[in-house]
């Protein structure tokens, strides 16, 4: 193959032309469409994905076959009609008109030609592999899950605007982040941590990226939530991609929403990239599902060291309760529990370190579970569960690996 010269094209708001309305056609339309392009199709029916396109109003399309003449004012064309004298055609009037014509049926005769792309917030990258597409793809989804997992160098290396992004890091096991969450974190100039965030990432950070510790334990607080969210807009404001990372998700009793409204209030762009949820998470690890069939249809969970709990409602509700944050306080919620008419004969499953090798679950009851749990000396991060639901821990938690 003769040398090609790979090229990035600005078609926002340019025409560009589609022959054919086959899958083919579709794909390239879509193509064309996501990257802004004012597109029109010609061809005498549409396959229904460009049907619903054309009636959605995403595109232009006449009915009809080709004539010469449908290139006019085409910054780019592609043709994929199955016939090869009305892809000659179009080829042909696309040459005398000076603009790029990317051909389906034949790679060989064309004059522009559309790599795989793989994509990641602002990176673009494009693939093309001697004229064989099978191998360009195999390429570019490697290539893909590379970038959307924050494998390859993201950080840029130009000054440009800053942003803030809040990233929910997942219940404790680095794993159980997201790829967009790892892919931000690959992209971050700062960082700002929380206790609970899962701490073992930060050692895959590039050596200059700023870690600021912004955890919270009872009583130490490391940054006030004000200061969390004035040094959110002010490195943002300098130019830096901030990632603000936190255990479970940002808006499950994360102050993810405080911040996200200081960012916005300032100005600032921001995202939200949600996290599983420890809620959820920590008690599945343990073997706890928070509903099940014939035990609980529902789960209310709820921040367990405020002072304005309304222990008599929670104590009526019918399914599983699940409290964060409350082993400092756990003998005493379960006796405003039972107080409040919640019989104490009820399952309690205390799950420390969730997702983590030091996981360890302890089970009760109402009555006497802040007993065991001093005994044997639970500890926070701890997620408690009460409901009918705990009772399955004993059987369908974590087996121990079997010794040799």
């Amino acid at each position: 193959m003769s040398p090609r010269h790979p090229l990035l094209l600005d078609l926002a708001g340019r025409r560009a032309v589609v022959v054919g309305g086959g899958p083919v056609a579709a794909r390239r339309a879509h193509g064309l469409l996501a990257d802004g392009a004012a597109v029109h199709v010609v061809a005498p029916a549409l396959c229904e994905d460009l049907a619903d396109l054309a009636a959605a109003g995403a595109l232009t399309w006449d009915a009809r076959e080709y004539v010469h003449g449908d290139l006019a004012g085409a910054w780019l064309v592609h043709t994929a009609t199955g016939e090869r004298r009305t892809d000659d055609a179009v080829a042909a009037e696309a040459d005398a008109n000076r603009t790029w014509c990317v051909r389906a049926d034949d790679a060989a005769a064309s004059t522009a030609w559309t790599p795989a792309v793989a994509r990641a917030g602002d990176v673009t990258v494009a693939v093309s592999a001697g004229g064989d597409p099978r191998r360009a793809v195999a390429l570019r989804s490697a290539l893909q899950v590379q970038l959307d997992t924050g494998a390859l160098p993201l950080r840029r290396r130009r000054p440009g605007p800053g942003r803030v992004t809040l990233v929910g890091g997942g219940p404790g096991d680095p794993g159980l982040i997201t790829t967009r969450g790892r892919r931000a974190l690959a992209e971050a100039d700062v960082v700002v941590v929380d206790r609970l965030a899962p701490r073992a990432l930060l050692d895959e950070l590039e050596p200059d990226v700023e870690v600021v510790e912004a955890g919270k334990a009872p009583h130490a607080h490391t940054l006030t939530q004000a200061e969390i969210n004035l040094l959110l807009v002010e490195r943002a404001r300098a130019g830096q991609r901030v990632v603000r990372l936190k255990g479970g998700d940002p808006f499950v009793l994360g102050r993810g929403g405080e911040e996200l409204a200081a960012c916005r209030d300032a100005g600032v762009d921001v995202e939200v990239v949600p996290g599983v949820t420890s809620a959820i998470a920590v008690p599945g690890a343990a073997g706890v599902p928070v509903t099940h069939r014939d035990l609980a249809r529902q789960v209310t969970v709820v921040s367990a060291h405020d002072a304005d709990t309304d222990w008599a409602t929670l104590a009526r509700l019918r399914g599983t309760l699940v409290l964060l944050m409350g082993v400092g306080r756990i003998g005493e919620h379960m006796a405003l529990l039972a107080a409040h008419g919640l019989d104490p004969a009820t399952p309690v499953a205390v799950v420390e370190d969730g997702t983590l090798p030091s996981q360890r679950t302890t089970v009760g009851t109402v009555a006497d579970v802040a007993e065991r749990a001093r005994d044997v000396g639970v500890r926070n991060p701890a997620v408690i569960v009460v409901g009918q639901v705990a009772s399955l821990a004993a059987s369908l938690g974590p087996r121990p690996l079997p010794t040799a």
